[in-house]
């Protein structure tokens, strides 16, 4: 009978809070002498990571740090970074990854807003630290990681990071949390209003994401994973976890180029890597001097905006194994992923890679995608052009954006989240993205808001209108492009503009094309931005 079924309590031996924190313990505790990290010269086990992040911990909690607190770090893709997924956490503090490419103003206004309490930072970005400290009018504590094989810097910290490992206790207790819903992670994102928005990870998620990422992509026991997805984005599409479950060796790269990534294939035997379709166009176009055959099956996992078929063709003729997937940092990454079909297998190689284009269907761990009509909410036709909006319901969608409510509740109404994005499903239940809903441009795999960019031009005393879309890029994916209306007289050029843009907003985010005409506009004068959008696409195919 029910009762009967329902008669048991959660116990201490049959209910533990899911945490990533638990992963590295297994993993150490298995493969303890197995390599975990290598970085240029530097190369650590299992043992010897988890020793770090205990001590590391232990010198964070003896600082003040504990359950609830924000930990910010602006760091190069290096160990410490990688160290500090599982150190901070320990603490049972949030970890705030802030995206290295960020201008002062910015930093400032999520240090401010994310209530940091402790800023650890590499020496290399000390200076836009320093730059946020002064406009917010306050200095937060620094910890300085400083790296003999970065660029240099100034140290502003009270200490240094390998002061935190030597001053460490090697035993501090290794315990997750009580409650697996407790923040793990805050990153933010570019929204549609220029602020950037603060979202929240919570443990569960994490342990889930890293638990379904293998399956999704068939990850082996100890693959060797090149790191080139920042880290600072998603929490590196929470691989640093994943890889960890595998006993993966995570080789890390500061500076991504396409010559520094075939050598390091080559030396150390990569077999996986991730990374946004720039990176697939950085290796395509690598001068052939620089490439290298690759020693076995190399394996890449791209998201961002959806890459060229052509460029997936390049990629893959070059021998790297390509998968498409689809996520957002409000679902820790990817969620969705061109799951590759047998039937495909005899179509030609132009057809293989249009299909791989397309996002495809839910990861294992991923409850529901779908594609839905914004104002109905039923499901689209799975015919390939009716558009709707993808919408995702899981554990790995975040618990809200931070300090936001309002925004939370808009995104995670009726029971999905709305992702923003406009969709087909095709006849095999495939997701194909086919525009965006809100004007946030993907270069890169950052996220640039059409908004922010506008409100730095409409800064130009000359600027009377200005409207700003996605321009396809095969180097990039997208790159802003902006269509300006410029007071009569007026003797500003398109470089004159651009260079104005680079004065007041991070160079990625800065238009790449500027056009000078009026602007389409509605009877109620309203920017019709789908027209501005056709003539970027117009633009890029006459200049490809």
């Amino acid at each position: 009978m029910k009762e009967h079924y329902e008669a048991f309590p959660k116990q201490e031996a049959n209910h533990v809070a899911l945490s990533p924190l638990s992963i590295l313990e297994r993993t150490a505790a298995i493969f303890p002498d197995r390599p975990a990290l290598v970085y240029n010269d530097l190369s650590r086990t299992w043992a010897e990571v988890q020793d770090r992040v205990r001590r590391v911990a232990s010198s964070l909690k003896k600082k003040g740090i504990g359950t609830g607190d924000t930990v910010s770090v602006l760091a190069a893709n290096t160990p410490e970074l990688f160290e500090l997924h599982y150190a901070v956490p320990l603490t049972g503090a949030v970890l705030n990854t802030i995206n290295i490419r960020l201008e002062a103003e910015t930093v400032a206004y999520i240090l401010d807003h994310s209530d940091a309490k402790l800023v650890i930072v590499d020496t290399a970005f000390s200076g836009v630290v320093g730059e946020a400290f002064r406009l917010n009018g306050k200095a937060l504590p620094v910890i300085d990681i400083v790296d003999p094989d970065g660029p240099g810097g100034e140290q502003i910290g009270e200490a240094a990071y390998s002061d935190l490992v030597e001053g460490g206790d090697p035993e501090f207790p290794w315990q997750g949390p009580e409650d697996e819903w407790q923040a793990l992670a805050l990153n933010y994102t570019s929204g549609t209003s220029g602020r950037p928005k603060g979202v929240v990870y919570h443990h569960r998620g994490a342990y889930i994401m890293a638990m379904g990422t293998p399956v999704a992509w068939e990850l082996p026991r100890h693959p060797v994973y090149l790191y080139t997805v920042p880290m600072f984005h998603c929490n590196g599409w929470c691989h640093a976890w994943a890889m960890t479950l595998m006993a993966g060796t995570v080789v890390c790269i500061r500076q991504v180029t396409g010559k520094a990534v075939f050598e390091l294939i080559g030396k150390h035997g990569i077999t996986h890597l991730g990374g946004a379709p720039i990176v697939l166009s950085m290796l395509v176009n690598t001068p052939d001097q620089d490439q290298k055959p690759l020693p076995g099956p190399v394996k890449i996992m791209t998201a961002g905006a959806p890459p060229p078929a052509a460029v997936l063709a390049a990629t893959k003729a070059l021998g790297f194994e390509v998968m498409q997937v689809y996520g957002l940092t409000e679902t820790y990454g990817h969620v969705v992923q061109c799951l590759w079909r047998e039937e495909w297998e005899d179509l030609t190689a132009d057809e293989q890679a249009e299909l791989q284009s397309w996002q495809g269907v839910g990861f294992p761990m991923t409850e529901t995608v779908d594609v839905v009509d914004r104002e109905t909410g039923a499901p689209v036709p799975w015919d390939g052009e009716t558009q709707g909006e993808i919408v995702i319901r899981g554990n790995t969608v975040m618990k809200g954006y931070y300090k936001n409510p309002e925004a939370t509740s808009a995104a995670l109404s009726a029971g999905t989240f709305k992702s923003g994005d406009a969709a087909v499903r095709h006849a095999n239940g495939y997701v194909q993205i086919r525009d965006r809903l809100k004007d946030v441009i993907i270069s890169g795999g950052e996220n640039i808001s059409s908004v922010e960019v506008e409100g730095v031009l409409h800064r130009h005393p000359d600027v009377v209108l200005a409207a700003v879309v996605a321009l396809p890029d095969e180097q990039w994916g997208e790159v802003p492009c902006a269509f300006v209306e410029l007071k009569e007289g007026s003797e500003e050029t398109e470089d004159s503009l651009i260079a104005f843009c680079r004065q007041h907003m991070a160079g990625f985010k800065r238009p790449k094309k500027i056009v000078f005409t009026e602007l389409p506009k509605t009877a109620t004068g309203k920017i019709q931005k789908f027209v501005l959008r056709e003539e970027a696409r117009t633009i890029a195919n006459q200049s490809s």
